[in-house]
């Protein structure tokens, strides 16, 4: 089995209609907390411990390199 990490994607709410929107970045529940960022239990996601970097956020570029049976 993979090493896996639990993600969340980062949203805010778009002004003008109340809903939320991806702000393009996905990290670690620990990086959105030091970030000041809500997380939303419900948008759980999993992937390789080596798609996130430094800070704690998902690498956009390096998992789009590799196929994977779910999105980011």
């Amino acid at each position: 089995m993979l090493g896996v990490i639990e993600v969340f994607d980062v949203m805010h709410l778009d002004p003008a209609t109340g809903h939320p929107v991806w702000t393009g970045l996905t990290g670690t529940r620990t990086a959105l907390k030091r970030d000041g960022h809500a997380i939303d239990p419900k948008a759980t996601a999993y992937c390789p411990v080596e798609w996130i970097d430094e800070r704690g956020y998902l690498d956009a570029q390096l998992a789009r390199r590799h196929p994977r049976p779910w999105g980011i």
